[in-house]
């Protein structure tokens, strides 16, 4: 590990899952190094809306570009925290 790398959690909200899931997911795979463990989940109650947790390891500046490619996109909302 190196001294820049920061361990960290992300939460993904997505509305319009039927839509938004393809980009959130490649997003997700080209950045799939960083990517220590991952969980989603949707609501039943709520169709079309979707919850993914996502574990971290990496460069503040790399998670940073890739929230902001997340957050980019419609209907996506992204939470984070370093530990």
């Amino acid at each position: 590990m190196s001294k820049i790398d920061h361990l960290s959690v992300m939460s993904i909200s997505v509305d319009q899952r039927t839509n938004s899931a393809p980009k959130v997911q490649e997003i997700l795979t080209k950045n799939g190094e960083l990517i220590l463990g991952r969980f989603g989940i949707h609501d039943p109650r709520e169709e079309n809306t979707g919850l993914i947790t996502v574990n971290l390891r990496g460069e503040r500046s790399r998670i940073n570009n890739m929230m902001d490619q997340l957050n980019g996109l419609e209907g996506v909302k992204v939470n984070h925290m370093e530990a």
